[in-house]
């Protein structure tokens, strides 16, 4: 085989796209089913993005590449953590006047285990081009290129916050992913500033700014921005390009951020959108590509692209900041700036292995769903038809790309086209911890009332077990967290057995329908050397259902049942059975029940490598079968 090029459409539904191949609207998915097949993919235990292309890259199941959650628990505080990237901080300085400078660099650390396929191919010498790929920050280091996917924080190192400016009194502020600034008008005239990270060389660390300075030209109705050396001019709902910020943290010290600007208000008072910082790829502040220059080469040859890991502004909607038909703008805007990357990727190979990974249709479904079911709880209050057929149009554009992707195929390829799991409702939440403390099994501090977020009212010497992330339940083992209450063994066994069977099949009294299916022992899921990283349980929860809002964020007050009235009405964080993904490919592979992890043994062996022992997953092909490709 002389190429093999993997397009990722994460998220990706079978149900949706048997629906619109049935109605002719994606000619080329069926056209690549008929010229070699189409089948529906087994994904991972959890259905969760970061587990799910970790076992795609590595062939493994979690317990052998690490990968559980988004988030992991940190076992001496209980409050979250990134599962799959740790960033540290610079402990040693020496204080030079009012700056105090690193005497060494901040650890960066990938916590995925195992070895991704391209890397055992690099060892082989064979080229990998690996763009955005998730879970792969810091970028793997191995023969051939890679741009870093999800976990890519902003500037601010946080996994994307957004700005809103505002003339607005102070209200609420943002549940998720958003910081209010609060602006003062001078007539027509507003001075403020865009902060940036901290200043880590200066004593206190104050936040980095770059001046930012509004005049509002009421008789155009325009707004003229003033920005690091750059003006700006926009009309009320009009998306600047990428704009470049430089914060200066002492003398021939700064650090390069990008974003974009958007009027969102313009009368009475004024607002503007400024999205997360991302890193500036001519000059990222971390490494997000594997060569070091690969990002700013992708920079300077296309221009300026999303860095951030989940750069498609979901919160942004999620808290009414910005409107349907702006968050679709943004999603399509990164999406072909991916699309730029990765049809000069293929132009380029000659031989070895071209993944990319396309975020809208995951990003899109989860933010559009509610337009598909007129009885949604987020579709309620819906008036506007324009967005209706969002999804739609999505499968349809994608479907464009396929056919795009064909053209380019030449004999000896071998194409698959596939996504990491599928998609269903999200019509109602679950607050695990608010059942488990009605059980008995959760117990909050005295005067608490479970408020706060991240677990901080819980008592933990009274509570035996808690739930944190999308899928995940924990048993508070003693000697394993810090406060731990509960004996391992024989006793920790009868309570989480007991759990088991109180929460599968628990019925939502309201709808009488049952919103979770069954809960899994994941030491009866998994076998690898990282089991006892994982989640002592992981809950399969019933199509419409997923961990409520408050749950994930570690409220522990509340229904147990309650409606989802946010744009994020669709999800995958349910029953992996439900949520299978697709697989096509140009040839007819010799499994009726294919699987994510199989697809990198697939890649090894279609090079001719024979795939490490330690993978869970078997090559889709035997060796002998027919490998021409059209």
């Amino acid at each position: 085989m002389k190429r093999l090029i993997v397009v990722g459409l994460d998220g990706q539904d079978p149900d949706l796209t048997d629906r619109f191949m049935r109605e002719g609207k994606l000619p080329n998915f069926k056209r690549l089913a008929e010229q070699g097949c189409y089948h529906r993919l087994r994904t991972t235990f959890p259905s969760v993005s970061p587990v799910a292309w970790s076992s795609f890259s590595t062939g493994t199941h979690p317990a052998r590449h690490n990968i559980f959650d988004f988030l992991d628990r940190d076992r001496r505080t209980y409050l979250p953590i990134l599962s799959s990237t740790r960033i540290g901080r610079v402990e040693k300085t020496l204080k030079l006047g009012r700056y105090r400078i690193p005497l060494q660099s901040p650890e960066l650390r990938l916590l995925r285990k195992s070895k991704p396929f391209w890397s055992i191919l690099g060892e082989h010498n064979i080229w990998s081009t690996i763009l955005r790929v998730p879970i792969t920050f810091p970028p793997d280091k191995f023969y051939g290129a890679q741009l870093s996917a999800m976990s890519v924080p902003d500037l601010l190192g946080t996994q994307g916050t957004f700005l809103l400016f505002t003339t607005r009194p102070s209200g609420d502020g943002f549940k998720e992913g958003g910081k209010r600034v609060i602006l003062k008008r001078d007539g027509d005239h507003i001075e403020t500033a865009i902060e940036g990270p901290e200043n880590e060389l200066a004593a206190g660390k104050p936040a980095l700014q770059v001046p930012l300075r509004i005049y509002l030209d009421r008789a155009n109705r325009r707004a003229h921005l003033s920005v690091d050396g750059r003006r700006i001019s926009l009309q009320r709902g009009q998306l600047s390009e990428w704009v470049t910020l430089t914060f200066r943290a002492a003398p021939g010290v700064k650090v390069r951020g990008i974003c974009r600007m958007m009027v969102t208000e313009m009368g009475e008072h004024f607002s503007l959108y400024v999205s997360p910082l991302n890193l500036d790829p001519e000059r990222p502040a971390m490494p997000i590509s594997h060569p070091s220059y690969y990002a700013v080469y992708l920079a300077k040859k296309l221009g300026r692209y999303a860095t951030l890991g989940l750069a498609e502004d979901t919160w942004a909607l999620n808290e009414g900041v910005i409107d349907d038909g702006t968050f679709l703008q943004l999603t399509y805007d990164i999406d072909r700036e991916r699309e730029s990357m990765f049809f000069a990727a293929l132009e380029k190979l000659r031989l070895g292995a071209l993944v990319c990974v396309f975020d809208a249709t995951d990003r899109i479904q989860h933010m559009f769903w509610r337009y598909l079911e007129d009885g949604h709880p987020a579709a309620r209050e819906l008036t506007d038809a324009e967005h209706r057929d969002a999804i739609e149009r999505l499968y349809v554009h994608n479907d464009a790309l396929v056919g795009r992707v064909m053209e380019q195929m030449r004999d000896g390829d071998l194409l698959m086209v596939l996504s990491d799991h599928g998609f269903n409702s999200f019509r109602r939440g679950v607050n695990l911890n608010s059942w488990l403390q009605q059980q008995g099994y959760l117990t909050l501090k005295g005067g608490s009332d479970g408020s706060s977020e991240w677990l901080r009212d819980v008592d933990w010497s009274k509570t035996q077990a808690y739930a944190l992330g999308l899928t995940g339940l924990f048993m508070n083992l003693k000697g394993r967290e810090a406060e731990g209450a509960v004996e391992p063994g024989e006793v920790a066994g009868r309570v989480k057995a007991a759990i088991i069977e109180g929460l599968s099949g628990l019925v939502d009294e309201e709808t009488g329908e049952t919103g979770i299916r069954e809960v899994f022992d994941t030491s009866s899921l998994y076998t690898g050397p990282y089991l006892e990283n994982a989640p002592d349980m992981l809950v399969g929860y019933n199509a419409g259902y997923r961990v409520s809002w408050d749950c994930a964020t570690g409220v522990v007050s509340g229904p147990v049942f309650e409606d989802n009235t946010r744009p994020w009405s669709g999800d995958h964080c349910i029953d992996p059975r439900l949520v299978p993904g697709v697989l096509f490919c140009n040839r007819a592979i010799d499994r009726d029940d294919p699987a994510l992890i199989d697809i990198a043994p697939t890649a090894l062996q279609q090079f001719g490598i024979n795939p490490p022992g330690y993978m869970d997953g078997k090559p889709l092909f035997t060796e002998d079968s027919d490998e021409t490709t059209a």
